[in-house]
């Protein structure tokens, strides 16, 4: 799940994955497809803000190197490769939408 940051231009990432995975993170077009980390909050919930998120991204989640589509985000794209991406809407596109502040 993808939702604005405090910032204008920031998405934070969350994801709830299954009570034994270790590593978490969240990759896509914001990071070159580079995993970057995500942290565990007491809750169990993982989750990573990112900066600097001005247009339309691509991106998944890794757990424990198992790469996924957001499980709570029904937006995909198809990827050059044939896989499936999630797709996400720019911070300021769900202002405008009225869907955050």
């Amino acid at each position: 799940m993808y939702e604005r940051g405090r910032r204008n231009t920031t998405v934070k990432f969350s994801l709830r994955a299954d009570g034994a995975a270790r590593d978490v993170c969240v990759t896509g077009t914001f990071s070159a497809w580079k995993p970057l980390p995500m942290r565990k909050q007491k809750d169990g919930l993982f989750t990573r803000t990112v900066p600097g998120m001005n247009g339309t991204f691509e991106y998944k989640f890794v757990v424990d190197g198992s790469w996924i589509t957001d499980p709570d985000h029904s937006h995909w794209v198809v990827s050059p490769v044939g896989t499936l991406n999630s797709l996400g809407v720019p911070p300021s596109a769900l202002v405008a939408a009225g869907v955050a502040r």
